[in-house]
């Protein structure tokens, strides 16, 4: 029998601005009623089916953040203080101008063009912008009620608009949303949002799942500890100026134990299994990754093909290199399926996407009838691509699966013990991730290596102020929060020539904002260089820049 190993992987980095603690891009809440619930629903509706589910605890944060503003009505997310607003006439230019920025944007021909009543305010403000500069004040309190109203429906998952009244009741009536119409579909939004966590870990309790977890804030960890890492893979990496980042094993050891925390905390009991930041590992991360007592860990196939081999195969699991610390388990993703899922069966009929993976799968086990398949990726970004958010694509693939007597679905952990004969020990381990098996995508450019030495520097000053007497208790835990978010992984890959502007403009900011707040929670003056951006973008890229090919 051949065992499927789904990881799905669920993270968005610290979108809330440093001094404000508001919400610049509303995507973990929209994420959270669209993606995070629906797939938790479609294991609940098959519960023979087991996979691994990832949370990264900076996501976990911002989901309680929403369920807190939900709760007290303290709103610090935009999208909801319109939502909610008694007086839509009475919006302040800055929350106008933020809505109609933000509010169509989505995948349209899945999340738009279904809806004749969202296609219609798209139109129509398609249609003020060409005429002048000051048409955009005819635009009513009620234009703005109804967008904010359709840009949550939009990102409704299909379980709600299956299972909840609100969603469907606002999708039937189209237009002229009252208040009370907002306010009965921000109840029920708040209700999926407090329920989210507790269904995860209902589910890791009664066994179907196995939660596992990232470094709290989503570290690039190889690079924070040496970034000579990014040419192992890529000899001719350029990289910043810095030599180093300054005191990165002991930054990576705290993201680690801040991880173990955190799922301790929210899921009743320590992780077994880490997924690194974007699959990236190294030999001395995954010394770090063993000494935490974690007993897996995984990347992609081109991080295995780099260490042992092009003829190194996905279907076993590895045992870590001689010398690493205990007894370290290391899968590595089957990147051809992970990608079907990922990028292509968007594009197909879901019963017709389900029964070629099947197809897929069959093949593997024809070939070895004991195979291990590795399918890991994002659980949230590629869904909006398809058609209603993957509904039917995973009915049918969860139904095969559970009915299938030759493939069943098993977790990591269970993984690495029914394999555990089976494990080849991996002669070394190259650095690299799970994009193109380099760490290219963080390390390199132009822009990415400037924003590493902007970072650097900051980090110098913090380790001189943390190392002194001058801060507080207080003041130092501040330090080290707001250096934590500074150091995702996230703000590097948006910076490049190949991200869109609008994205690269987005995140370019938010990275130099929390730079400059860390800056004045050291009492510090903040260099001028900070105040211009860093990249600009350029490029279109497939999935809108949110995932990329292992390839």
């Amino acid at each position: 029998m051949a065992d499927l190993a789904f990881l799905w992987h669920m993270h968005q980095p610290d979108y809330r601005h440093p001094e404000s603690g508001h919400f610049v891009l509303p995507w973990v809440l929209l994420h959270a009623i669209k993606d995070y619930s629906d797939m938790a629903c479609h294991l609940e509706r098959h519960p023979g089916i087991r996979c691994t589910v990832n949370f990264v605890p900076v996501l976990l944060d911002q989901i309680e953040d929403y369920c807190d503003q939900l709760a007290t009505r303290q709103w610090r997310d935009p999208l909801l203080r319109i939502a909610a607003h008694p007086e839509p006439d009475a919006l302040s230019a800055d929350d106008r101008d933020w809505l109609l920025d933000m509010a169509f944007r989505c995948h349209a021909p899945t999340m738009l063009e279904p809806f004749a009543p969202y296609r219609r305010l798209r139109d129509l403000l398609a249609f003020v912008k060409v005429q002048d500069a000051n048409t955009l004040s005819y635009l009513s309190g009620h234009y703005y009620a109804d967008l904010a109203t359709w840009f949550l429906l939009a990102w409704s998952g299909e379980s709600l608009r299956r299972d909840g009244r609100a969603v469907p009741e606002l999708m039937a009536k189209g237009d002229a949303f009252t208040l009370a119409d907002r306010e009965h579909l921000l109840a029920e939004l708040g209700d999926v949002l407090r329920n989210l966590i507790p269904r995860y870990r209902a589910l890791g309790e009664r066994g179907q799942i196995e939660l596992s977890c990232t470094p709290a804030n989503h570290p690039l960890a190889p690079l924070l500890i040496d970034f000579n890492a990014a040419r192992e893979a890529w000899p001719e990496s350029p990289l910043p100026s810095a030599p180093e980042y300054p005191g990165g094993r002991s930054r990576v050891e705290s993201h680690l134990a801040a991880a173990l925390a955190s799922h301790k905390q929210r899921f009743g009991k320590a992780p077994s299994g880490l997924w690194p930041a974007e699959g990236a590992l190294s030999a001395p991360f995954l010394n770090q990754i063993a000494d935490a007592g974690f007993h897996w860990t995984a990347s992609s196939h081109g991080v295995l093909k780099h260490s042992a081999g092009n003829q190194a195969p996905t279907t076993i699991p590895w045992q870590a290199p001689e010398g690493t610390p205990g007894d370290i388990t290391l899968f590595f993703r089957n990147e051809h399926l992970s990608d079907l899922i990922g990028f292509e069966y968007a594009n197909w009929h879901g019963r017709d996407a389900a029964q070629h993976f099947m197809t897929e799968l069959k093949a593997i086990h024809i070939r070895d009838n004991d195979a291990l398949i590795p399918v890991f990726l994002d659980g949230e970004n590629a869904w909006e691509y398809y058609p209603y958010n993957a509904w039917y694509f995973f009915s049918d693939l969860y139904g095969t699966l559970e009915k299938n007597t030759a493939i069943r679905t098993v977790t990591l952990s269970e993984a690495a013990n029914v394999h555990r004969t089976r494990r080849t020990r991996l002669p070394r381990l190259t650095a690299g991730s799970w994009v193109f098996g380099t760490l290219s995508t963080w390390l390199g450019n132009p822009d990415k290596n400037r924003a590493w030495d902007l970072l650097c520097d900051v980090k110098q000053c913090a380790d001189r102020a943390l190392q002194g007497n001058r801060l507080t208790a207080d003041e130092r835990s501040a330090v080290v929060q707001r250096l934590a978010v500074c150091e995702s992984s996230d703000w590097f890959w948006w910076l490049g020539d190949y991200n869109s502007p609008q994205s690269v403009a987005c995140f370019d900011s938010l990275f130099r904002e929390n730079i400059k707040s860390l800056y004045r929670l050291l009492h510090l003056p903040v260099p001028v260089s900070l105040d211009h951006p860093i990249s600009h973008g350029g490029g279109a890229p497939e999935s809108g820049g949110t995932m990329r090919r292992a390839t």
